[in-house]
């Protein structure tokens, strides 16, 4: 099953980069944690550092239509490069974590550069507008010869300056 899934990714993957490093760990039963089906997880390392990732597992049985591993491969491969041409510092997955971290930091302007926004980012800065009254400076930067991929947005804010009430001074 795994090497099923590996040699589909692969085969989407090598058509850009030949050097492809896919790791599989095969668990089954009580070790699995008694999973009921397969995944695969890709990260990808750009030159400046960052690191892009997609993720897709199979459909519990009973539950959706079944998923072949070939078709999941090719799928998860599809999703990371897709995070690759989006871009920025953080994958889509975690915009609103990188968000969250600069709302709670120092009362200092913190920026981050994105990829496009993501649906769930695009509520999350809702929340963050209701619950702590921060706003963010929201600047679009078109692609061209320095930004690679598509258009990328430079996110803004001064934090809140949240700390930890219960830890202790030494």
């Amino acid at each position: 099953m795994a090497n099923r899934i590996v040699d589909s990714a692969r085969s989407i993957l090598n058509k850009f980069i030949p050097d492809i490093y896919i790791y599989t760990d095969h668990m089954k039963g009580v070790s699995s944690g008694k999973s009921p089906g397969f995944g695969l997880s890709l990260v990808a390392e750009t030159t400046n550092g960052t690191f892009l990732s997609a993720e897709l597992a199979s459909n519990p049985q009973g539950q959706g239509a079944a998923v072949l591993p070939e078709d999941l491969g090719r799928n998860c491969a599809k999703l990371l490069l897709e995070e690759i041409y989006r871009g920025g510092c953080v994958d889509s997955t975690n915009q609103s974590l990188a968000l969250l971290l600069m709302t709670l930091g120092q009362q200092d302007v913190s920026k981050v550069l994105l990829g496009p926004l993501s649906p769930y980012t695009i509520e999350f800065l809702r929340h963050l507008k209701s619950f702590f009254q921060i706003m963010f400076k929201i600047e679009t930067k078109p692609c061209g010869e320095e930004l690679k991929g598509g258009d990328k947005v430079l996110m803004a804010c001064v934090g809140v300056g949240f700390s930890n009430l219960s830890k202790t001074l030494k």
